[in-house]
């Protein structure tokens, strides 16, 4: 067995353990602030149709993401996961503070054929009215993502670069990642990031821009292992 092969098998051990532990997985949709949340943690999205192939059976993982990765950030693990939800009130969202969101919408946009001229402008905020014309298409990226199913690990670390959320996110983008590397779990043909607009997303199979076409360190799998240990134990 190939040394990726067998750390990705490795890593889906691991996301089984963390699933048993939460009792499965959950969606945003089904999600809210009350919910008990870590104040710190990685999470691991799913997404219907997609399975993985060369590296055993099961859904593989087609985003990876934390919060808080520079020093003082009060940002909290359920802030970051709403601003991927959206809006429950009116189904919308804002794409201009979730890079999630801008994706999966410029692959909606180009697979749908929709109109929505706004939506990769690269600006940080926008007058009322364009978000109002944007608001039919945040509110399908909210139904989207809003189904995806999803894990998620607490790791209640100081805020920084060098914090152990940081090693698990960038190690696992860079493992599951197709880019450039003999094909282990490709996405399906018909998987949505097949539409975006950028190429490391469609190469990868993930909706993640970064670290993608980076060498993983198998080291972040021991960093991993050990908060998993963590979550069983306290549960």
């Amino acid at each position: 067995m190939k040394p990726r092969e067998e750390d990705t098998k490795y890593f889906y051990e691991l996301l089984k353990e963390l699933s048993f532990t939460h009792g499965g997985c959950r969606t945003l949709a089904r999600s809210g602030g009350r919910d008990h949340w870590p104040t710190r943690g990685v999470y691991f999205f799913f997404e219907d149709g997609e399975q993985r192939s060369g590296s055993g059976a099961g859904a593989r993982v087609v985003r990876v993401g934390t919060h808080a990765l520079k020093a003082g950030s009060g940002t909290t693990l359920w802030k970051r996961l709403s601003q991927h939800r959206g809006t429950a009130r009116s189904g919308g969202g804002n794409h201009r503070g979730s890079i999630f969101r801008l994706l999966v919408g410029t692959s909606l946009i180009a697979r749908d054929g929709l109109s929505c001229p706004s939506w990769d402008s690269r600006r940080s905020s926008a007058p009322k009215e364009v978000r109002a014309a944007e608001l039919p298409t945040e509110q399908q990226v909210s139904s989207e993502i809003g189904a995806m199913p999803f894990l998620w690990l607490g790791v209640d670390d100081a805020p920084g670069p060098d914090s152990d959320r940081g090693i698990i996110e960038r190690g696992a983008i860079a493992l599951l990642s197709e880019f450039g590397k003999p094909a282990l779990d490709p996405p399906s043909p018909n998987w949505l990031g097949r539409y975006c607009d950028r190429p490391k997303v469609q190469a990868s199979g993930l909706w993640n821009n970064n670290h993608v076409d980076e060498d993983y360190d198998p080291a972040f799998l021991d960093v991993m292992a050990s908060w998993v240990e963590k979550r069983g134990k306290a549960r």
